[in-house]
């Protein structure tokens, strides 16, 4: 699934987080590190290199990673 609006990063979020409290009774946030957090500096401009680019290309990471803990 590729992540490029917010709702669907929010979705993605909750859903790993639910996952790993009803497979492995596990605080994902804890057992791995939280989500990367949202920007606040974007000035809406479409940037090359805009920081929500960076923030979608950090929470695939995460999820990389949340997947790969969940087995």
């Amino acid at each position: 699934m590729p992540l490029g609006d917010l709702a669907t990063a929010h979705a993605l979020i909750a859903h790993l987080r639910g996952r790993a409290r009803r497979e492995r009774q596990l605080q994902l946030d804890t057992a791995l590190r939280p989500p990367p957090p949202e920007p606040t500096a974007c000035c809406g401009r479409g940037c090359n290199g805009c920081v929500w680019e960076g923030f979608y290309e950090a929470l695939h990471h995460w999820r990389v990673d949340a997947l790969a803990l969940l087995g």
